[in-house]
Order: structure tokens, then sequence, then C-alpha cells
């Protein structure tokens, strides 16, 4: 096991690269970085002593770097039972930027801007004060809140957010999509992924899918402008909406933000709910 410790009081960032294996990050009070990374199963002892740890000054902080590569500076492409751990534990409020190719993530405690790169790694991702930017082919991400803009590219992984506070961007192709709490914007697209958004406080909902169902519940005190449409699927309300346009009172009863549903499927099902609960605002 290799280890290394760092005096990293003010700004933050870990840049961290691992091709297998598993990526542990805890934020903990204070203002030391501590690193291990450990070869746990397979011959990868010389993989992780010829890895790059270092520390350096970053204008008015510092970053810290793990760097897991071949001999010849390239990824190597492992199975998953060759094995790698690197653990860290550091100051809230870090920047994370994280590139694997199988490597998972779990991330816990208060960061900064998170951002991964992944071809089948998942990522799990406690808070984000900052943005939350990931890209993958099949790796799963789960994220508690994110108070910024989150933006998710993957094919056929899935993306379970519980409250997201600033606008939301997803791209999907086979995954699902969950969120709990939608507190801004969404522009999301799925080809067979279902589209489920739990509660809608405001902002203009994109949604786009092909032969996946979308299911967008709206917080009571909230107005609404919808405009669903399905080739052969079917299209449900819980909602008394009107045919007004847009700015005038489009869901009786309700004089709060307005949530603009713009909904479109081939053969998925439409659905508008009622959500429990009032409209909430994003500092809470």
């Amino acid at each position: 096991m290799r280890t290394a410790t760092y005096e990293t009081p003010g700004s933050l960032r870990l840049d961290l690269e691992l091709p297998v294996g598993r990526i542990e990050v805890e934020t903990v009070e204070g203002t030391t970085t501590n690193v291990e990374l450990e070869a746990v199963s397979g011959d990868m002892s010389e993989i992780v002593e010829n890895a790059r740890i270092d520390c350096r000054d970053r204008g008015n902080g510092h970053e810290v770097s793990v760097e897991v590569q071949s001999r010849f500076g390239i990824f190597i492409s492992f199975g998953r039972s060759q094995d790698i751990r690197l653990r860290i534990t550091c100051p809230p409020g870090a920047d994370l930027d994280v590139t694997t190719k199988s490597a998972d993530l779990n991330a816990r405690g208060r960061y900064g801007n998170v951002e991964m790169k992944t071809a089948s790694g998942d990522g799990n991702v406690d808070e984000a004060f900052g943005f939350l930017r990931v890209k993958s082919a099949s790796g799963d991400l789960q994220a508690e809140r994110v108070h910024g803009s989150t933006s998710v590219q993957t094919a056929s992984g899935d993306v379970a957010l519980s409250q997201a506070d600033g606008d939301l961007t997803v791209q999907l192709v086979s995954g699902d999509l969950w969120v709990g709490d939608a507190r801004s914007s969404i522009s999301a697209n799925t080809v067979s992924g279902d589209q489920r958004l739990d509660a809608v406080n405001a902002g203009a909902m994109e949604l786009r899918a092909v032969s996946g169902d979308i299911m967008i519940g709206i917080r009571r005190g909230a107005r609404v402008y919808v405009d669903a449409n399905t080739v052969s699927g079917s299209t449900t309300s819980e909602l008394d909406l009107s045919d007004t346009p847009i700015g005038e009172e489009t869901a009786q009863l309700d004089s709060g933000e307005l949530v603009e549903v713009r909904a479109k499927t081939i053969s998925g099902d439409i659905m508008i709910t009622r959500a429990p609960g009032l409209v909430e605002s994003a500092s809470s």
C-alpha cells in the first residue's frame, strides 16, 4: 500500500485517474488530505508502485493528483478480478475530477464541482454544491443533492438524483432517469429508458422518449402549462388543466411558480400527476 498526507488549506481539487477497482472519497473537517492506494487483488503491485501521487499549489489552494497508468502511459484494460482501491479523505468543498475505465466512485460528504468520465464505472455522490457532470457508456449514477447544474450522458446506465436544485440535462439510450425533487428546468432525452420526476417545483421540462414512459409530478401551488404528445402511447393527467396560453393561469387554484411541461414520445405513455406537498424553495 502507498500512502501520502498533505496539508491542503484553501481551495482543493482532486484529479484522480484509475482504470479499475474502487475510488472511495470522504470529506472530513480540517485542512488535511490523506491518500491510500492499494493493490487489493491480482498482480497489481507494480502498477500501484508506479502510480503518480503528488500535490501542487493551484491558485489560492492545492491540487492533489493520483494517476494510475501502464508503463507506457496508457490506461490498461483489466478484468474486474484485478482490483485497485484508492481511498481519500479531504476537506469539505473539494472539487472532484475522476477518470476511469471500470472503476466505481463513491464520494461521501460535501463537494464543490464533480466531474466523472468513465466507460462502465458507477458513480455515487452525496452532495455537490457546484456542478455535476458525468459521461459514461454503461455506468450508473446516483446522487443525493446537486445545488448547481447537472449534465449526464450515458448509453445504458441509469440516473437517480434525489434533489436537483439547478438545471438538469440528461441524454440516455436504454437507461432510466429518476429525480425525486426537481427545483429548476430539466431537459431529458431517452430512447427506451423511462423518465420519472416525482416532484417538480418550477422551470421548463423538455422531456422526450421513444418507447420509454414519462411520469412527472407537480407540486401543489405551482401553475402548470402542459404540451404532451404521443404517437401510439397514452396520455393521462390528474391535474385540472385549461387551454390558456403560457403566462396566464394554466392550472386552476394555483398561483405559484410556473412549470412548463413539454413531453413527447412515440410509443411511451405520458402521465402528469399531483406530487404530495407544497412548492418548496431551492434553499430549503
